[in-house]
């Protein structure tokens, strides 16, 4: 069973966590990750926030019992690993733009090692951190900010794709701005669904659409912007 390397806190109540061990995966996508026993039931859904040839990692915000979990992990200790999962961000056309907010920044800093000319936008509540890390993986400009909204900071008419990940409400206003800035950039949100088993066999992380209801474990996380019924 896979081994914890590391668990750094980076922010209050955010974690970096790294597991050793070879690990594969794609822009966006996920893990299914347990460190318990039979409580709590299902494992946590993680985006990869770094791969290398010898650990992946995982960035995470402690919020509900599965977390606090996570965040007692120490050197050594077990993970059970399950990914990875998802269909994550497409191949870019063109100026890309990646706009994070708060914990949704976790999947941009593996996306910028394949894309290290993007534009990074990363929005805080209260605090910044890893921003160094952050600029350290691009050559396109880096824009922060605390305590504001992050959209505001962006030019959609700019870009000719887009990456979102961020709050419910964000994600939300990232289509609204879509419709009417008249933009012609594609862009894409990663959602940030409860889940339940990560392999499409349960409904928990049902997404409606404007064709039908899809999963955002299988079909997303990530979905085109302008296809998702956001309530």
């Amino acid at each position: 069973m896979p081994e914890v390397l590391a668990n750094e806190q980076v922010a209050a109540g955010v974690y970096r966590l790294t597991v050793g061990g070879r690990f594969e995966g794609k822009m966006g996508q996920f893990y299914m990750l347990r460190a318990w026993g039979r409580y709590p039931l299902l494992p946590r859904p993680l985006s990869i926030f770094n791969l290398t040839e010898q650990s992946v990692e995982f960035l995470y915000a402690v919020v509900g019992e599965g977390t606090r979990i996570f965040s007692a992990l120490r050197r050594g200790d077990s993970v059970e690993l399950e990914g990875p999962l998802g269909n994550g961000f497409p191949d870019p056309a063109g100026k890309t733009a990646m706009v994070g907010g708060g914990i949704g920044t976790a999947p941009f800093y593996y996306a910028l090692q394949q894309i290290t000319d993007a534009d990074l936008y990363l929005g805080f509540s209260r605090e910044a951190y890893l921003v160094d890390d952050f600029r350290a993986k691009t050559t396109g400009n880096v824009v922060v900010d605390v305590g504001g909204i992050i959209l505001d900071q962006i030019d959609f008419g700019e870009y000719d794709t887009i990456y979102v990940c961020g709050p419910h409400n964000m994600l939300k206003a990232a289509q609204l701005r879509q419709r009417t800035s008249g933009t012609e950039a594609d862009v894409y949100v990663s959602l940030e669904n409860r889940m339940a088993c990560g392999v499409g066999a349960c409904l928990v992380c049902s997404v409606e659409c404007r064709d039908k209801r899809k999963k955002a474990c299988t079909d997303g996380p990530v979905f085109r912007a302008e296809e998702v019924v956001f309530a």
